[in-house]
């Protein structure tokens, strides 16, 4: 049977307390979230981490290897950290984006391509790519690559091409972030026409399309991403109690579609992930 990787993104950089009451924020909050995520059948979590004090988006290494020291003694779920440079400003910008890659995660976000989201240009120059892929390989670093449009998938692909990505590539197709792809069937099939006939490929919806893109990304053969980085209702109107209770809805659906969710071991196999 085949299996499903379920990624918990259990933070992000938007969700607030003000949204949602359980969005975590300091490390001991972000790990347990993690944690509980695996317990409910994530074999993933994408990591961001918080200001503690004020939950503001933070990019602190203390805060990323408090995160991952915390999850790695208590479960063995492969750890995801983000590499987003959205919210950072001044000199160096790459290396900070970079310094994730050094706390020898499983693996690591990179955004391959800039995007206007609705209130912010998310800029990822054309060097950071290949610079970052090249880091990746060099700490044994399995790359996520997200893509937002479909130019995207072709900046990915010259990636592939230039051999800066270990076999199997891993791609995030990201539905519904305004103004990225659409989240539609139509969309989504039109996006997983594009990828390598080897890649391994996620799927996220933000907000309302959240349930909808995972029971379509199971259907295709997909592996799926849920959490309250893309959103905080576990339906219309009805908040999630935490990310673990967005885990178990995708992982009914998975079974309910004669799927099986992927355990750490069997997600490390897919990704060929030697850890």
């Amino acid at each position: 049977m085949d299996k499903v990787i379920v990624t918990a993104a259990v933070t992000g950089s938007r969700p607030t307390k003000a949204m949602n009451p359980a969005v975590p924020y300091t490390p001991e909050e972000i790990a347990q979230s993690a944690v509980d995520c695996c317990q409910a059948g994530a074999s993933i979590a994408h990591i961001h981490v918080r200001d503690p004090e004020t939950g503001k988006p933070a990019f602190r290494i203390e805060l990323f290897q408090e995160v991952v020291q915390r999850i790695r003694e208590q479960c063995d779920m492969l750890i995801n950290l983000t590499t987003s440079g959205l919210h950072l400003s001044g000199p160096e910008i790459v290396e900070r984006r970079l310094q994730p890659v050094t706390l020898h995660p499983d693996i690591c976000s990179l955004d391959v391509g800039s995007v206007n989201f609705a209130d912010a240009a998310f800029v990822n120059p054309p060097d950071w790519a290949g610079i970052s892929a090249q880091r990746m390989r060099d700490y044994s670093v399995k790359p996520e690559l997200e893509v937002f449009d479909v130019g995207h998938i072709y900046q990915a692909l010259s990636l592939i091409e230039e051999d800066l990505i270990e076999p199997p590539p891993y791609l995030q197709l990201c539905m519904g972030v305004r103004w990225g792809m659409e989240a539609t069937p139509e969309n989504l099939l039109f996006m997983k026409s594009k990828l390598p006939s080897d890649a391994q490929w996620s799927v996220l919806g933000v907000g309302r399309a959240q349930r909808e893109m995972v029971a379509l990304g199971i259907l295709l053969g997909g592996n799926v991403r849920v959490g309250f980085e893309d959103n905080i209702y576990l339906r219309e109107g009805i908040l999630a109690k935490n990310n673990a209770e967005l885990v178990e809805s995708a992982v009914q659906l998975i079974r309910a579609l004669d799927r099986e969710p992927a355990t750490p071991d069997e997600a490390r196999h897919i990704l060929r992930i030697d850890r």
